[in-house]
């Protein structure tokens, strides 16, 4: 863990985003103001086209603001970001076919420079923490959607992140497997104390979550409170 010394671990400072220019051009994310700090539970709400996931890539470093700027002040500049600090957990299916479950959980860390050996025994450990070991030797054709969400936690969970944010992370699954996503991601977060942002539009996901962003037409009201129970 890297002491964050009351640092923010991300934050956004009037950034923005644009698409295409001219006539053509979409505002896909108002200029906004946030910042995320260790510990933190945050729903980030909206419909579909709302904005949500191009916070998140901004956040995860993953594009850039047309506008504005977007820090890591408690982590350091976007090289630092991957693999380690920030986790990126998103919708669709993001497990590559060719490689067993193993390797798909390994290869960020051996892209980071973690020798084949550390990387598959840190992989390995990650799996156990959520319970997927047993599944080491899979092709992702072989498992479930839902299993295949929890390895995509367990893959950003080996990196040790200080933030963990997941893009819509239960939109393509039924109820019961969307649960158990929603609860491994709250038990990973808990695993390493990291920060956990999950963007969604169903009210049942965000619930679990004690801290809620809404976002509307690009628009954030971030700090709108905790979800009444």
């Amino acid at each position: 863990m890297i002491a964050t010394n009351g640092m923010p671990l991300a934050r956004c400072i009037g950034a923005g985003r644009v698409y295409g220019s001219g006539p053509s051009a979409t505002v896909a994310l108002m200029p906004t103001d946030c910042e995320i700090r260790a510990g933190a539970r945050i729903a980030l709400v909206g419909p579909s086209g709302s904005g949500k996931s191009t916070l998140l890539h901004l956040l995860g470093g993953l594009d850039d603001p047309s506008v504005g700027t977007v820090e890591w002040p408690a982590i350091g500049g976007r090289p630092d970001l991957r693999p380690g600090p920030v986790g990126m957990i998103f919708q669709g299916p993001s497990l590559l076919p060719p490689l067993t479950v193993l390797e798909n959980v390994a290869l960020p860390l051996v892209l980071g420079g973690a020798s084949d050996q550390e990387a598959r025994r840190t992989a390995h450990e990650s799996l156990q923490v959520l319970d997927l070991d047993e599944l080491a030797d899979k092709l992702p054709e072989e498992i479930s959607g839902g299993q295949a969400q929890r390895v995509a936690v367990a893959r950003a969970l080996a990196g040790e992140p200080e933030l963990l944010l997941a893009d819509e992370p239960t939109g393509q699954l039924d109820r019961a497997s969307a649960e158990t996503v929603v609860r491994v991601l709250l038990v990973a977060a808990g695993h390493t104390d990291a920060a956990l942002v999950v963007a969604t539009h169903d009210a049942v996901v965000a619930e679990q979550l004690s801290e809620r962003w809404e976002i509307h037409d690009g628009q954030l009201k971030a700090d709108a409170g905790a979800w009444s129970r």
